[in-house]
């Protein structure tokens, strides 16, 4: 039987009335945008107080404004609100980051697999950007860097999908990772070993492997997955 679309239509209606729709503006989201990258570079550490009078005069914006990104980020698991206390960086902890892991596992094999750029040369020339950025930082022995490389590399193997809305999904991602990674830290024997799978999966693509890249990457981030969750419980590096 076909629905009926006026009907259909005063349901959607009647659940709309029931439910607070958050008002955002487009200086909002790009100050959600800013406040998300931070996170992401790894210059916002899980546990840290976010000031709104501070955040307000480095930002140049209001009060309400600066609220509407923060309830943006709370909703991406990204900031956490505390009765009476405030709004804090939040701190991913095991369960966190298994959930994180599925969706990786999902979306980075198949932007590899199946993505309409992962042919296409500029979106590779990305991937193997972020792996040489990571053997310039540790040859200098920033490990901070690169770690920050990692989180390049993953994006621009999503990138490959050609999907805006997977590019914004993947960057809630990353966020979420590297507050998982602060509690890591930032210790050489947890990140070089994964210089040369980054650099083993970026040959796999520039060679045309993608079903070989996509197991690479699967396995990869199973890895990954493992050793985090052994350091946040007391077993890893």
């Amino acid at each position: 039987m076909t629905a009926d679309p006026d009907r259909a239509a005063q349901a959607a209606l009647a659940a709309l009335s029931s439910t607070r729709v958050a008002q955002t503006s487009s200086t909002a989201e790009r100050v959600a945008d800013a406040l998300r990258e931070q996170v992401v570079e790894g210059r916002l550490l899980p546990g840290v107080r976010l000031g709104e009078p501070a955040f307000c005069e480095a930002m140049r914006v209001s009060r309400n404004t600066l609220r509407e990104a923060f309830s943006q980020l709370v909703a991406e698991r990204i900031l956490v609100r505390e009765a009476h206390r405030g709004v804090f960086v939040a701190t991913p902890g095991v369960t966190d980051v298994h959930d994180v892991y599925r969706s990786r596992r999902i979306v980075e094999p198949a932007a590899v697999r199946h993505g309409e750029r992962a042919r296409d040369e500029a979106a590779i020339a990305r991937v193997r950007d972020a792996v040489d950025e990571g053997r310039s930082a540790a040859a200098a022995e920033d490990w901070a860097g690169v770690a920050d490389a990692n989180q390049h590399f993953h994006r621009a193997l999503v990138s490959l999908a050609g999907s805006t809305r997977l590019d914004q999904q993947m960057d809630l991602l990353l966020a979420e990772m590297r507050l998982a990674f602060h509690r890591v830290g930032t210790h050489r024997d947890f990140h070089e070993p994964y210089l040369e799978r980054n650099d083993a999966v970026a040959a796999l693509v520039e060679q045309g492997e993608l079903e070989k890249a996509a197991l690479e990457v699967a396995d990869y981030l199973a890895d990954a997955e493992a050793r985090i969750v052994a350091s946040l419980t007391g077993a890893g590096p």
